[in-house]
């Protein structure tokens, strides 16, 4: 079975890996980083679309599916748990959908392997910072973190708390990629009046990812309709919540830490909360972003930013209006995921040195 998913895993990665070989130009390491993050955006985003479907135990066993490397070999076993119940977490549909965000998680894995080891070869010829095998190194720790997660998601039952945590380290590893990929060209000064947005930027990177973890919260706990209506919640701004025990982090899915069915109430908590951290989130991202826009240099990062998070609060809203349509849930899950890859690239831009030069030609154009 391993020896099946390893050849699985390799042939996932062929697919990105001869596209950078075959591609025009000489920096194939640069164009192997980006496509690592397109790759594993589009991880996330399965990923999400494998939880918002139900099927995070398609295949209730780890690393395999029913102890095979493909559901194929498994379709008795497979046929049998769905027989039994037709609508329960194990169908023919879901184990595909959970083997198939298995074949793409090891794929990404297998990127970062190359680029360790090819960004070792070539920092050892030259040993340009920007091949530095620390980061990369790294990163296939992380992408082992975030695999053993992966693991305990299915063998602890889809555990909220671990669900929630996996998917905050599969965004970790997609802002930690993206610095990687942007590390592979050459630093762009930034002008001087571009330094006061640092500690606002590093702080809205730090507020997404706690809307990400809430809204995560949202997911794993079947929440996502707890608040009818909007603004309203169950018709009134502050409904009755069950804080206690919808924010008790260590407790089954669906059940309170005790073994007690989790009242409504504690789903009306949980909702509420991520729909009233939004207004945060969205206010501080959006100041960002429109002081982005009106500074040269990264005036293209911050209109994209001021978009993406508008129509992040449209589709989290449509939503819970349209009651909960699996395409706009994948979209605001997606939202999330770019959301962070540009706050991301914000971040980094702001950390290149200060142009001097560029600031003062700009304080001396003719009006």
């Amino acid at each position: 079975m391993l020896i099946g998913l390893a050849l699985k895993a390799l042939l996932v990665a062929l697919v990105p890996a001869t596209i950078v070989y075959l591609s025009r130009g000489t920096d194939r390491y640069k164009k192997l980083a980006w496509v690592t993050v397109f790759f594993t955006f589009d991880l996330i985003v399965f990923g999400a679309f494998t939880r918002l479907t139900d099927s995070g135990l398609g295949c209730p066993d780890w690393p395999g599916c029913y102890g095979e490397a493909n559901p194929f070999l498994a379709h008795q076993d497979i046929r049998a748990a769905e027989s039994l119940m037709p609508t329960g977490p194990v169908t023919v549909f879901k184990a595909w959908i959970e083997m198939i965000h298995r074949y793409l998680a090891m794929g990404v894995g297998v990127l970062i392997i190359v680029s360790l080891v090819v960004g070792w070869r070539l920092w050892r010829l030259n040993h340009a910072a920007r091949y530095a095998p620390r980061l990369p190194a790294f990163l296939l720790f992380f992408v082992c973190l975030q695999g053993a997660f992966g693991a305990w998601t299915v063998t602890l039952k889809l555990q909220p708390v671990i669900v929630t945590i996996h998917l905050l380290l599969g965004l970790s590893l997609l802002a930690l990629l993206t610095w990687h990929a942007l590390r592979q060209s050459e630093p762009s000064p930034v002008p001087d009046a571009a330094r006061a947005l640092r500690l606002p930027a590093a702080l809205a990177l730090v507020v997404a990812f706690m809307q990400i973890a809430l809204g995560g919260w949202v997911s794993t706990n079947y929440a996502a309709l707890a608040c009818g209506g909007f603004p309203l919640c169950q018709g009134d701004w502050m409904p009755a919540m069950d804080f206690t025990h919808g924010f008790t982090l260590w407790r089954p899915l669906g059940m309170t830490a005790a073994g007690d069915y989790l009242p409504f109430d504690a789903l009306v908590a949980v909702h509420w909360v991520h729909r009233l951290f939004a207004v945060v989130v969205v206010g501080l991202v959006a100041w960002i972003a429109h002081r982005a826009w009106k500074t040269p240099g990264i005036e293209r990062l911050g209109r994209a930013l001021l978009w993406l998070i508008l129509l992040q609060f449209c589709t989290g809203m449509a939503t819970v209006l349209l009651n909960w349509p699996l395409t706009i849930a994948v979209l605001h899950n997606a939202g999330a995921a770019l959301m962070v890859l540009l706050i991301t690239m914000l971040n980094y831009r702001l950390s290149q040195p200060v142009d001097k030069f560029t600031e003062f030609r700009a304080s001396h154009l003719p009006a």
